[in-house]
């Protein structure tokens, strides 16, 4: 695989490459890693694409599982607790999860356990390979990246998405770079509130 596209969204990009250039050298390096071929292995069920042959976005994750995880790049949770009552939730939205939990239920409320996951972070990067659904994209940039960042766990968020080129050699209904670039752009310059660089791939 290799990077054919990238967009650096707060300067994301820029700040990796001034504070942890090796990490986004081993996102180079991951990704030029992953045999395509290998992960040409999905036959089509779909009626008007029956038999051919796709590439896996299972075996495409896998393949970025393992080459990150064997650098250092690890899964993340960040635990926190939710209610009904919004002033008890921005009250309670940047303290420790016991305090969070202590302080809605000392107002009487009932306290909802939540996390959010990251599937890799490492030094304050985390990054997400959404080979998913449209919405997947979405709650990656808006609610995963942002949380991260709001809760003082990352400095930047990557997001590592198919080129067109390589989504139509996909099942239906896939994401794609050049269509989540323009929703990102269409959101304006400061949303999400957080650095982020997309990053397009393709065999």
């Amino acid at each position: 695989m290799r990077i054919a596209g990238y967009h650096s969204h707060l300067n994301g990009l820029e700040y990796l490459l001034v504070h942890h250039p090796d990490l986004w050298k081993e996102v180079e390096e991951v990704t030029q890693a992953i045999d395509a071929d290998a992960c040409r292995t999905k036959v089509s069920q779909e009626t008007r694409t029956a038999g051919r042959v796709f590439y896996s976005p299972k075996d495409i994750n896998h393949a970025y599982r393992y080459e990150l995880g064997r650098r250092g790049w690890s899964e993340s949770r960040v635990k926190y607790w939710v209610t009904d009552d919004v002033r008890l939730i921005r009250q309670t939205l940047t303290a420790p999860p016991d305090r969070q939990r202590r302080e809605i239920e000392a107002a009487g409320h009932t306290a909802i356990k939540s996390y959010n996951q990251t599937d890799f972070v490492k030094e304050r990067v985390a990054i997400e390979v959404q080979l998913g659904k449209y919405a997947f994209v979405a709650y990656d940039l808006f609610v995963k990246h942002l949380a991260f960042y709001v809760g003082n766990q990352i400095d930047v968020g990557i997001e590592i998405l198919p080129m067109k080129s390589l989504q139509a050699e996909m099942s239906s209904g896939v994401a794609y770079y050049e269509g989540e670039l323009y929703n990102v752009v269409r959101n304006g310059r400061g949303v999400p509130a957080v650095p982020l660089v997309l990053v397009g791939i393709e065999p």
